[in-house]
């Protein structure tokens, strides 16, 4: 008995001294709403910094086309997990069914815009009627464009909209080859290095009175039922990962540009500065969702388009993770 013992003691201490394979890590699939871009940095920040790593996951980022494109593939189970504005996960619940939830929020503020060159001619949005205006056909800019229409007082049917990729939109604008171009305010930086010394002018969705939810983080329906755990470890990570990018938005630029190397670190850096305008408290974030102001979203959405279906607060939202 006592060889056994002793047996046993030695093969203890032999396996304590054989390196253990890792833990196996939880691959999952997340998906911007498009392109990869400084605003996205805190993302890559996450894997970078080990944060995913640290909640047992292991995160594929791959791109959208648009916040449209990021609902498709969520509820197509594509991607477990994306980044979409709320008035097309709204859009999508009512008019086609779409089972995605958003589970925490990070533009608490609109970062809608539309942005022209001083030498167009336009002056005020009301100027944008008849002109063309150039946008990817999956964005949420494009697709919330009537409602800011109303608020603004502009006859949307006169637009003439010209369908783009969505690295084109500097470019586009810079070249004439529209008259304006929606982008998020993160956008600016971009259109100004592309544009040179020319003069732009910008007319925001929020300075026409507009106050909703943007962008926040989706989950497939079942997804959500199926793996809670998994959700709200992805978004304890990806809050630190933001927490720390707006805290060191130098950083966060390069840490994206390691990983994408077309990324500008000057434009970057002024993405993700940007950010810190939109989140609900920069030094804390936290994605909370505000039922209240959900519903407003709702509203502006169900005003602006003709829904097959009515959308409730809980048809697009899944309380009970991380900072709801």
């Amino acid at each position: 008995m006592k060889s056994i013992s002793k047996l046993a003691i030695c093969l203890a201490a032999f396996s304590a001294l054989v390196p253990q394979p890792a833990a196996a890590q939880e691959k999952i699939t997340f998906t911007t709403d498009f392109g990869y871009m400084g605003r996205h940095s805190y993302y890559f920040v996450a894997r970078e910094k080990g944060f995913y790593k640290d909640v047992g996951l292991d995160v594929n980022i791959v791109r959208g086309q648009g916040s449209a494109d990021s609902v498709k593939q969520v509820a197509a189970g594509t991607a477990q997990l994306g980044f979409a504005d709320a008035s097309i996960v709204i859009l999508g619940r009512g008019n086609d069914g779409a089972p995605v939830k958003l589970v925490s929020m990070v533009y608490h503020n609109p970062p809608h815009a539309i942005f022209t060159l001083e030498s167009s001619g336009i002056k005020k949005p009301k100027d944008l009627e008849g002109k063309r205006i150039a946008d990817t056909a999956a964005s949420a800019l494009k697709n919330l464009f009537p409602a800011y229409a109303k608020a603004a007082g502009i006859d949307d049917k006169t637009i003439n909209w010209i369908i783009i990729t969505p690295d084109a939109r500097a470019g586009t604008l810079s070249l004439g080859r529209a008259d304006a171009v929606p982008d998020y305010l993160m956008g600016q930086a971009l259109f100004q290095k592309t544009i040179g010394d020319k003069k732009m002018l910008r007319f925001t969705y929020a300075e026409a009175g507009m106050k909703f939810y943007s962008n926040g983080i989706i989950a497939n329906d079942n997804f959500i039922k199926s793996n809670p755990d998994t959700i709200k470890r992805f978004l304890a990570a990806t809050y630190r990962g933001l927490k720390y990018s707006l805290a060191h938005p130098e950083e966060a630029a390069q840490i994206l540009k390691k990983n994408h190397s077309h990324i500008d670190l000057d434009i970057g850096e002024a993405e993700t500065r940007t950010v810190a305008t939109l989140v609900q408290n920069p030094e804390n974030p936290t994605g909370a969702i505000d039922p209240e102001l959900l519903q407003k979203t709702i509203d502006l959405v169900s005003n602006a388009f003709d829904l097959k279906s009515k959308v409730t607060v809980n048809d697009v939202y899944a309380p009970g993770f991380i900072g709801n």
